[in-house]
């Protein structure tokens, strides 16, 4: 990629005449960070006490803030949100997919439904019934299971399972090695043993959500594990049969969900989060990181701990715990003074006697 400056600008639809534009023109090749960037690569910065890295910096060009101090260095673009303006240029550096029309070891249903532009990967698996939109890509080793449907423009990586039944809307993406429909975690005991429940449920993805790598998204027992559009999973999350994410969810890394809990929309769940089965977590909920959530959470809750509770209630306990050294030691003098005083009392009582 080698994309002129002043396109950049144009994309951004500011001035296309930056700081320092006396050098001529200037080709952006790469992105990257200020300390790394060289001279060729944009980068960006948010707040003026960051002047002393820009100016260190080889980079060609840098994003910056409209009232960022003026400094001798790479060329400085103005702008009113630095970081969105460059995570937008972003998106055009993103490599295309390696994946290109059909492979020859690609194994294809003959009933299997491929839209116009699907691309398909190297001994990918397409089963009977399913049904793939158009320019989608399959990943390599991935498997697309019986009666499986994907939305237009979604991204299956390599090696990802989408087994029996499960639906994924448009524009979805699922990283590499995540199993979307594999079996929820369902046993009873019939005296003998723990003994298979059926688990004869189906997953549905809806329009925009992202898995990420090594996630699990079980089928429900019965019915329906649903994930809503626009949430995003991060790698290494489980979300077990039942469950129901709203929209715009966000989990971060290894999280899980137990069966038939739901989360509202809008909510972030922090990495290492667990939530208990049947609970229902409010729409916009903060959980903070390694919280184990055992009991429900009312809407613009922000909780941490575990189990989970509000946030200013499991600082202070927490606070109160880092006390404790110091008030055991406290409590030992105390009682070890006691015990003095009631040795010279003892004394004092048996001298009084004796007269």
């Amino acid at each position: 990629m080698n994309i002129d400056l002043t396109e950049l600008c144009a994309r951004l639809q500011i001035d296309p005449i930056p700081d320092n534009d006396n050098r001529g023109p200037l080709f952006i090749t790469g992105l990257n960070t200020p300390t790394l960037a060289g001279a060729n690569d944009l980068c960006f910065a948010e707040t003026s006490d960051q002047a002393a890295a820009v100016a260190a910096s080889a980079a060609g060009a840098v994003l910056v803030p409209e009232d960022f101090p003026p400094i001798d260095g790479p060329v400085m673009i103005r702008l009113p949100s630095p970081r969105n303006a460059f995570f937008s240029i972003a998106e055009v550096f993103v490599p295309a997919s390696e994946v290109t029309g059909i492979h020859p070891s690609a194994v294809i249903a003959e009933d299997a439904e491929l839209g116009a532009g699907v691309a398909v990967g190297a001994c990918a698996v397409i089963a009977p019934g399913a049904t793939i939109g158009e320019r989608s890509i399959i990943g390599p080793g991935s498997y697309v299971g019986p009666n499986v449907t994907l939305g237009p423009d979604c991204v299956i990586e390599a090696n990802v399972s989408l087994l029996r039944d499960s639906t994924l809307g448009a524009r979805c993406v699922v990283h590499a090695g995540s199993t979307i429909g594999g079996d929820g975690f369902g046993f009873r005991w019939d005296g003998q043993g723990h003994r298979k429940v059926p688990q004869l449920g189906r997953v549905i993805i809806e329009d925009d959500c992202d898995i990420g790598c090594n996630c699990c998204v079980d089928r429900a027992t019965i019915g329906v594990t649903r994930i809503r559009r626009g949430s995003k999973i991060d790698n290494l999350v489980q979300i077990a049969h039942n469950c129901e994410l709203g929209e715009h969810v966000i989990m971060a890394g290894q999280s899980g969900i137990a069966g038939s809990s739901r989360i509202g929309n809008g909510t972030l769940v922090g990495g290492q989060v667990a939530i208990s089965d049947h609970v229902q977590v409010g729409a916009g909920v903060r959980v903070g990181g390694q919280s184990g959530v055992t009991k429900d959470v009312p809407d613009g809750a922000n909780v941490f701990g575990t189990p989970a509770r509000a946030v200013k209630d499991t600082l202070r306990e927490l606070a109160a715990l880092a006390q404790l050294p110091r008030l055991i030691k406290q409590i030992k003098r105390q009682d070890q003074e006691i015990a003095a005083l009631r040795e010279r009392l003892e004394a004092l009582e048996q001298s009084t006697g004796e007269r």
